[in-house]
């Protein structure tokens, strides 16, 4: 192969390979950071390439692939000598983690994150720490501290953040998966804009220990990558109860490749309409409805719906969000704020200022809803609808600022009710760039998103794109 064929591959395809001795993971790990150093002083994906550590894990990944097993008799991982990157915020022992902020950039943790030792229990091969919104609040990855994260479709688009970096890094083919996280859209944004696969799983369903958080009651960790298989290999290595993490949760994990293939044939899909999507824009619109066609086409019955209250869910998010992040940085706000970029400031400043009568307000509303959208998803199997009201907003521009502000519009309910939510590609606008379709389930259910998911990407070509570099 090729280099622009093994950095085409997916990740499953690429560990079958690597299991049968026709692919080394150390010519694919080369063929990584090449494509990084070539191609990423233009998209500012990384914060900090590790390749000395990369290519020496790749080293001992391809001894231990061809014996068959680990040096400590141990068999291989399901990621063995795949190259994965991680967003700034899993803490990597030895390696800088910042956060994106000025704040943490001299900061070395002494151990690994819970997702990341599983991760290398695996075998994953680590490339790098990718570039983020600062301290992950916000939606476009305009970092003053770290550079602009650029959109690989058109460098004059915003990535979408706040785990914008690891988007770009997998459709600019830099790895074959990625972690990001998420608290108010900030995997399923960026995989949308980008072209990606971002899942982000029910609430407390993977260790957020070893997470720099933004809020405690809103951040999700979860899997990146180009395809629904690799997102769902990735998400059985992570899931998992941590009785160290007072918000995880002990509930058993499905087998997320099990089923995968079985279709959505007499499932009923819900497809969100009503006057909160009214701002969708109509490309995004069609791409939707076309993707609701295929589902259909499947043997899924589905069906236009109201969607109940998804106003009141995205303000409370917000709400809270900026308020849990206030309280987490009030000390900086008070003696460093000039060290903030300004965007970042602002939000915090406004949610210092949030009277507690409405953040309690917004805890009851999270309770509520997470019990009314329980009752929604005794009637349908899935949800369906755009993961953004609009395609990638320009990095610079009149309404660049207002056009940003949509982005969270259709995610953001679903970090406060806690439900598992994928984003995945269904289509272009008319200047090229990606839309993503959003699918949601019922919580805990991240296996039945993942097969509806994968039953849509099957039916369709989207997967197969790549953006111009």
């Amino acid at each position: 192969m090729n280099r622009d064929e093994l950095s085409s591959l997916s990740l499953v395809e690429a560990a079958g390979l690597i299991r049968n001795h026709q692919l080394s993971p150390l010519e694919l790990t080369k063929v990584c950071l090449s494509r990084i150093e070539e191609y990423d002083e233009k998209l500012k994906s990384f914060i900090t390439i590790t390749p000395e550590a990369a290519l020496q894990s790749a080293r001992q990944a391809e001894d231990e692939a061809q014996r068959g097993e680990r040096f400590n008799g141990q068999p291989l991982g399901a990621l063995h000598g795949i190259p994965i990157a991680l967003k700034d915020l899993y803490e990597t022992r030895g390696i800088r983690t910042t956060a994106g902020s000025k704040f943490y950039a001299q900061y070395v943790p002494e151990k690994d994150a819970v997702v990341v030792d599983e991760l290398k229990s695996a075998g994953a091969i680590f490339l790098g720490k990718t570039n983020m919104h600062e301290i992950a609040l916000g939606l476009t990855n305009v970092n003053p501290h770290y550079g602009t994260c650029r959109n690989p479709w058109a460098a004059d688009r915003v990535s979408g953040g706040s785990s914008g970096g690891s988007a770009v890094a997998l459709a600019a083919g830099f790895c074959l998966g990625a972690m990001g996280s998420d608290t108010g859209g900030s995997i399923r944004v960026p995989s949308a804009l980008c072209g990606v696969v971002g899942l982000k799983p029910t609430f407390g369903r993977v260790s957020l220990r070893g997470v720099i958080p933004l809020s405690w009651n809103l951040d999700h960790a979860g899997p990146m990558a180009r395809t629904v298989s690799d997102v769902a290999v990735m998400l059985q290595v992570i899931a998992g109860y941590d009785p160290q993490d007072a918000y995880c949760l002990d509930v058993p994990v499905e087998d997320y490749m099990g089923h995968i293939r079985e279709g959505v044939k007499g499932w009923k899909v819900a497809l969100a309409e009503g006057e909160y999507f009214g701002l969708t824009d109509s490309q995004v619109k069609q791409a939707i409805d076309e993707a609701g066609r295929v589902f259909e086409t499947l043997g899924a019955w589905v069906e236009p719906v109201l969607i109940p209250d998804c106003y009141q869910a995205a303000l409370a998010n917000g709400l809270m969000v900026t308020s849990d992040a206030s309280v987490l940085y009030q000390e900086q706000i008070q003696t460093r704020e000039e060290d903030f970029g300004k965007d970042v400031l602002q939000r915090l400043k406004n949610g210092a200022s949030l009277p507690l009568k409405d953040y309690i307000q917004a805890r009851r509303t999270q309770s509520l809803l997470q019990r009314k959208f329980g009752e929604f998803f005794n009637k349908f199997d899935l949800l369906l609808m755009p993961t953004t009201p609009v395609v990638a907003p320009r990095v610079e521009g009149p309404d660049a600022i207002e056009m940003a502000r949509l982005l969270t519009r259709y995610t953001s309910p679903f970090n406060l009710t806690g439900l598992p939510a994928l984003s995945l590609p269904c289509g272009f606008n008319s200047e090229g760039l990606p839309i993503g379709l959003q699918i949601i389930g019922r919580h805990w259910k991240e296996a039945q998103v993942l097969r509806g998911a994968f039953a849509y990407e099957q039916a369709t070509d989207w997967r197969f794109s790549k953006p111009p570099l």
